[in-house]
């Protein structure tokens, strides 16, 4: 007589991944709960914001500006989203922040230089950055070598161009400017004009200013003061020379 045989029972699979996913749930749920006791907690929270690197940017300011606050959370913003909000204000132009956990923000901020100096309607003397913003003089004093601009309109286009130009120099070659006045004309409407210590006027535009001001220097190295032109061609009359010509003209 034949052998029969029995059908295999099959493993209540199921089961184990009813299990599984049961598990997984359970782990998902006390991450989730960490990370809310985490977040809620006091570790997760700025403590401290350094800054340094400013000097005509005061620390309201920057901060206002990165929208970080003690108390806040640590990782609510990335240190490049600060970085780049920083840099929107006209004094700033460049900044570094570093997270260091727990809690500690520091900022590092790169000023726009000062290239000139300039009195507002109140008397009150401002600084001129190389980005064209005029911030209030504060107690670290002026700079003698910088000079003080004259007769200029806030929203004038040409005043951010020479700020730009006067960046762009050298120090030692603008050190003896100590005023310049816009003084426009059809042919040239950045036309302005310098004063320097030494005594000599100067006539140029904000356009050549970079390119002749090698010559000014030469000039007034070598020369007696006189009046200089540096526009198309460079001229330089001393001003006893223009004295004798009208005591001629007189007689």
């Amino acid at each position: 007589m034949p052998k029969t045989r029995l059908p295999l029972l099959k493993e209540d699979k199921p089961v184990k991944k009813m299990s599984r996913k049961i598990t997984v749930i359970l782990l998902l749920l006390f991450l989730a709960l960490l990370a809310v006791i985490f977040f809620r907690s006091s570790v997760s929270r700025i403590t401290e914001i350094n800054i340094q690197g400013n000097k005509y940017s005061t620390r309201e300011e920057l901060l206002a500006q990165s929208g970080l606050v003690v108390g806040g959370q640590f990782f609510a913003a990335s240190a490049h989203s600060v970085e780049e909000a920083l840099k929107e204000l006209k004094t700033v132009r460049e900044a570094t922040v570093e997270k260091d956990f727990p809690g500690v923000v520091n900022i590092t901020v790169a000023e726009f230089p000062a290239v000139a100096y300039e009195l507002d309607q109140q008397g009150t003397l401002e600084a001129i950055l190389s980005s064209g913003a005029a911030v209030k003089v504060n107690e670290t004093g002026i700079a003698v070598e910088k000079p003080i601009l004259t007769n200029w309109q806030a929203d004038d286009p040409f005043k951010a161009k020479l700020c730009q130009a006067l960046a762009d120099i050298p120090n030692e070659l603008t050190s003896d400017i100590s005023e310049i006045v816009p003084s426009p004309t059809l042919s040239f409407p950045d036309r302005i004009k310098l004063y320097t210590r030494s005594h000599f006027e100067v006539i140029t535009a904000i356009s050549l200013l970079k390119d002749k001001v090698e010559y000014l220097n030469q000039v007034i190295e070598t020369e007696q003061p006189g009046l200089i032109k540096m526009l198309e061609a460079d001229t330089y009359v001393p001003f006893i020379a223009e004295n004798e010509d009208k005591e001629v003209i007189q007689e």
